[in-house]
């Protein structure tokens, strides 16, 4: 795997995992996808209370769509994986960011971070946790873990406090 080497190849030591980040734009996409399941929820009880001609068929599309967005969130999960795009990768030295392309947006040693700040978003629309890295001589580095739970949530706060880091 392309992605797990990239720590070593940096000197940021043993990778100690991958996780899913995003952007603004991922969590603007998980607000859509949320607020299209609430209207065809919306839909599909007009449908059954109201029983207009064709119902049955336009029930079919408006499920059909809810279907083929959760179809495309997990293809993109699976291809993110395999292909490195939007990752972070945790190592024993440091931690790799990459971009849309799978590249390295930005890498951090350990021992440059000054601070790791958390926050986190839960609510009906958007659901993550924002990290933002502070460091020694550079701009901070900000991404986004998207879910109410995600691993990045527990395994970046752990390694950093490893290294001495306090969020």
């Amino acid at each position: 795997m392309k992605g797990a080497r990239l720590g070593l190849r940096l000197g940021l030591g043993e990778p100690r995992g991958s996780y899913a980040v995003a952007g603004v734009v991922g969590g603007v996409l998980q607000m859509f996808r949320r607020l299209a399941v609430a209207l065809v929820a919306v839909l599909l009880v007009t449908l059954v209370v109201k029983k207009p001609p064709g119902a049955f068929v336009k029930g079919g599309v408006a499920v059909a769509v809810v279907l083929a967005l959760f179809a495309l969130k997990l293809t993109w999960a699976r291809a993110t994986a395999r292909f490195g795009i939007r990752r972070c990768y945790v190592c024993t030295g440091g931690l790799v960011v990459t971009n849309l392309l799978g590249g390295v947006r930005d890498a951090v040693a350990w021992r440059d971070v000054t601070v790791l700040n958390r926050t986190a978003t839960l609510s009906l629309w958007m659901t993550f946790h924002r990290f933002e890295i502070a460091r020694n001589g550079a701009a901070p580095l900000a991404f986004l873990a998207l879910g109410g739970n995600p691993d990045l949530a527990v395994a970046l706060p752990n390694q950093a406090a490893r290294n001495g880091i306090r969020p």
